[in-house]
């Protein structure tokens, strides 16, 4: 699995790292930060992070 995410239309709010916090993560500067490879075992979490973005900027493929 691959995710990435479209820097222009993030805008941190971290919706995502409630869903997949292993995954996902803000930075010390509310950034956010992501493995962009996580393990196929965290697919559920992470399509429901991608679902849950309020601006759609996650993209998971495999």
């Amino acid at each position: 699995m691959h995710v990435s995410v479209d820097r222009a239309k993030c805008d941190n709010h971290g919706q995502c790292t409630f869903s997949a916090p292993t995954v996902f993560r803000l930075d010390d500067k509310g950034v956010l930060q992501f493995d962009e490879n996580p393990d196929d075992s965290l697919r559920a979490d992470v399509d429901e992070a991608a679902d849950v973005c309020p601006m759609q900027a996650i993209l998971v493929t495999d």
